[in-house]
């Protein structure tokens, strides 16, 4: 038996949970929206301008972008280290969805998400 398909969810190969799952999370999308506001930021630009997050949450996720290929990380060899953070074309490609689901965000919070098609 394969244990495999037992627990396989049909939203699995769902694009849009997939594409959910990559930028969901508390601080994924403070850090994508900073960088698209922004631009290039250095590490504690980007700690200084995402209030509350922690430097693990922050390093935590920074990798998870990375290595989703939503955030670029550039990395100057001098003393003292110099490391830049940037939203790669995926990343900005993403934004305008983002600003989207804000604008519906923003509709829904103004009527209370009250059930008006129910």
């Amino acid at each position: 038996m394969n244990n495999k398909s037992l627990y396989k969810n049909r939203l699995d190969d769902c694009p849009l949970t997939f594409a959910l799952n990559l930028i969901g999370g508390k601080w994924r999308l403070p850090i994508i929206w900073a960088l698209s506001k922004n631009g290039t930021m250095r590490y504690n630009e980007l700690r200084r301008s995402i209030g509350g997050i922690t430097n693990m949450m922050l390093t935590q996720s920074l990798k998870e972008l990375e290595a989703y290929g939503i955030v670029h990380r550039k990395q100057y060899m001098e003393i003292p280290p110099r490391v830049e953070y940037s939203l790669t074309q995926s990343g900005e490609n993403l934004i305008p969805s983002l600003k989207t689901l804000a604008s519906w965000g923003k509709e829904m919070k103004s009527s209370g998400g009250s059930k008006q098609d129910a």
